[in-house]
């Protein structure tokens, strides 16, 4: 997910009773965005970052080893704190572990949601895991856990200029999503004018655990419903292309912006990916999209060029490819595109090779 969804997470989990602890928001923000420490990647090259990212700082061992080390950062710097002040007392390392352990851990359990993915066994296993249930930026999620948020930090007129400033931009981008329904604009509209006039009443500031556990739960049922219709939608896509005489061998049913009821889906079978729209509110729930698309593996060029040198991510990464072969006079000109979005260009000499 985008870093505002898991920085709205970590400062929702603070204003919870187990997070309302000493350093609780600075523990809790940090560690929901930790794991993303392998965007730096970025700056040492895409093909790299393709290779690095969502793997080693988002497997298994890292969900073991970061909370801890998290935790005790935050309690070197709670016992210098507290060094200042007689009277405090820093906050108990155990429970500034179980902290970090439930803010880190909410991070690769969005990350899984989206058609990216995330390699949730590493170092141990290489494999990608996707739940493609949830668009990387969902405005429905921004809502309910921006309400705590706001609630929360409002106190000042630069916060709430901040806030207005940030909710006029969200907006523009949200409503203007090309092809979001009319109704679900006007919600989108009416949600915010909503946690406004709840800013502004104030009866709810003297219960934010009890909000910030509502607002959470809410979100939790509504992933999991993104996640339930995901499911049901890929078993009446491999239905509605049985119906018609291929076999699918992978789905992806990936979510529209800021739509929950719509799917953009992509089907491949042997040769050929095929898009389709599913609505859940359409009468005719599975519609195709143009022609199929030629996967283009079957020529030897193709995995050639997914196993050049200088393209190891990639061939990690792509879910999806589709290979373009163009041949030139001393070889071939690879093209390959991922379905979901990314691609590259390999240069192979007459015997396959990189030159």
């Amino acid at each position: 997910m985008d870093p505002l969804t898991h920085t709205l997470v970590g400062a929702s989990l603070a204003e919870t009773r187990v997070g309302r602890v000493g350093l609780g928001t600075a523990t809790c923000v940090i560690g929901a965005n930790l794991p993303d420490i392998d965007a730096a990647t970025y700056f040492l090259g895409g093909d790299l970052a393709l290779g690095f990212r969502r793997g080693w700082t988002h497997g298994v061992l890292a969900m073991a080893v970061l909370p801890p080390l998290l935790a005790w950062v935050m309690h070197q710097v709670d016992r210098v704190r507290c060094s200042r002040t007689p009277a405090a007392r820093p906050v108990p390392f155990g429970r500034l572990v179980v902290l970090a352990y439930i803010a880190v851990l909410s991070h690769p359990a969005l990350d899984w949601m989206n058609t990216y993915g995330i390699r949730l066994l590493m170092p141990f296993d290489g494999r990608w895991f996707y739940g493609d249930a949830l668009f990387i930026v969902d405005p429905w999620v921004w809502l309910l856990l921006g309400t705590i948020v706001v609630l929360a930090h409002s106190g000042s007129r630069l916060q709430v200029a901040g806030w207005i400033a940030l909710g006029a931009i969200v907006t523009t981008l949200v409503t203007g999503v090309p092809g979001m329904p009319v109704a679900l604009r006007v919600l989108w509209c009416l949600g915010l004018a909503l946690v406004a006039g709840l800013r502004v009443w104030g009866g709810l500031q003297p219960r934010l655990p009890q909000v910030a556990s509502v607002c959470l739960v809410l979100v939790g049922l509504y992933v999991a419903s993104m996640v339930g219709g995901a499911q049901l939608a890929r078993l009446e896509v491999a239905q509605w292309a049985r119906d018609r005489g291929f076999e699918p061998n992978r789905i992806m049913v990936s979510p529209m912006p800021a739509d929950p009821f719509r799917r953009d889906v992509l089907i491949a079978d042997d040769l050929h990916y095929h898009r389709l729209t599913f609505d859940w509110l359409a009468p005719e729930r599975v519609r195709p999209r143009g022609p199929g698309t030629a996967i283009g593996d079957d020529h030897p060029a193709a995995a050639a060029a997914l196993a050049a040198p200088n393209l190891k991510g990639f061939a990690t990464w792509t879910r999806f490819p589709t290979f373009r072969i163009e041949p030139q006079d001393d070889g071939f000109r690879v093209t390959m595109t991922d379905m979901r979005f990314g691609g590259a260009v390999v240069e192979l000499d007459g015997n396959l090779e990189p030159p």
